[in-house]
């Protein structure tokens, strides 16, 4: 997939308050490296060998994934989080598979908004919604400058 954009601004904020941002130099960089992976695996999403590495506002993550849609959910946790502007992504899958469209949501966007306009069926809104599970836990808790995924039908 190589080199995703995302807003640095927007997102989960997983590195706290009391832990530095990852502009803060290098051992902040390597607090916040620790701290993806481990959101990474809280989250379930299963990739061997996972080494996500963070320089300045650019997360590499590395690793092996079973399928095209882990590797995509592990490109989403790790950039919809504040302080990430971009992921650089080297992860290999197993097994090949089309790749998802990523979208960036918008003011009064909602999943069925999204859906009607991506798929042009609106009720394809649970479709949207399971893609991005785990990180997504509720249809209706989406924000603007977040990056969901939507599969190919």
């Amino acid at each position: 997939m190589g080199l995703i954009d995302f807003i640095k601004d927007a997102g989960e904020r997983i590195f706290g308050t009391g832990t530095k941002t990852p502009d803060a130099g290098a051992g902040a960089e390597s607090d916040a490296s620790a701290a993806l992976v481990t959101r990474v695996t809280e989250l379930g999403i299963p990739i061997e060998q996972l080494s996500i590495q963070v320089t300045g506002d650019v997360a590499t993550v590395a690793g092996t994934a079973n399928s095209q849609a882990d590797r995509e959910k592990v490109v989403l946790a790790v950039g919809n989080t504040q302080g990430i502007a971009r992921v650089d992504d080297r992860i290999t899958v197993v097994q090949a598979e089309a790749e998802a469209t990523f979208y960036t949501v918008q003011r009064g966007d909602t999943l069925s908004k999204i859906a009607r306009g991506h798929y042009h069926d609106a009720s394809k809104y649970p479709l949207i919604f399971e893609a991005n599970r785990p990180m997504l836990k509720d249809p209706d808790k989406i924000y603007p400058g977040q990056q969901l995924r939507l599969p190919p039908l």
